[in-house]
């Protein structure tokens, strides 16, 4: 049987590409616009792209806040990808100090402005890098990267998880290292997006949907 998957729609994400990427995973994609249309989910994932803030008000404004803290406490799976991820956290500073989903303890800040060796830094990062796999990732997770390689990035801010061990997986990026992938029990997060990673990112996606059978 397929893994029914409920896309969270709140004007915020390039969906098409998320649900062909689920689907090539032998997902079968469901969105929901509305809480109502979440009720009954089995397996969410929330994308995004964009500012902190405006993520929250899309999703406050589609009263969708309180479902999704609701469903992810009663164990549903929940995956964050890119600003999807950041939105999992107790805050963030990109477009004024905005509280978050509060399902993972931390904060989203903006990326360090100079290198480890006091250069100035790029910023947003745009681009592939290699992932480092924490302890905390998961087997199927160490199973699946090593097939591949490198993950893409969008992004000019980064998640700062207050427990360590919600780190799955990080980048070096100017010499920092960086925050790329969490989870706490059913809740995981990306910000990287797997589904313009190529075959490492559907391997990962693959992963996750597999772990949280």
């Amino acid at each position: 049987m397929r893994r029914v998957v409920t896309v969270v729609d709140y004007g915020r994400s390039n969906l098409l590409s998320v649900q062909r990427a689920l689907e090539h995973c032998g997902a079968e994609v469901r969105f929901a616009k509305s809480a109502a249309e979440l009720d009954g989910a089995r397996f969410l994932v929330l994308p995004g792209v964009g500012a902190f803030a405006d993520g929250m008000a899309a999703l406050n404004a589609a009263h969708m806040t309180e479902p999704l803290r609701r469903l992810a406490r009663d164990g549903v799976p929940l995956l964050g990808i890119c600003l999807g991820m950041q939105l999992l956290f107790d805050w963030g500073e990109e477009g004024g100090r905005t509280e978050g989903l509060g399902l993972l303890a931390g904060s989203v800040v903006p990326l360090p402005a100079r290198t480890a060796a006091g250069e100035t830094l790029k910023a947003p990062h745009i681009g592939w890098s290699a992932l480092e796999l924490s302890g905390a990732a998961l087997e199927s997770i160490r199973e699946a990267l090593p097939r591949a390689g490198e993950v893409y990035f969008v992004h000019g801010y980064h998640a700062r998880p207050a427990d360590a061990r919600d780190t799955v997986a990080e980048i070096v990026y100017g010499g920092h290292a960086l925050c790329a992938a969490v989870r706490r029990e059913n809740v995981a997060g990306f910000q990287f997006h797997p589904e313009k990673s190529g075959e490492t990112g559907l391997a990962l996606l693959r992963a996750v949907l597999s772990a949280g059978s």
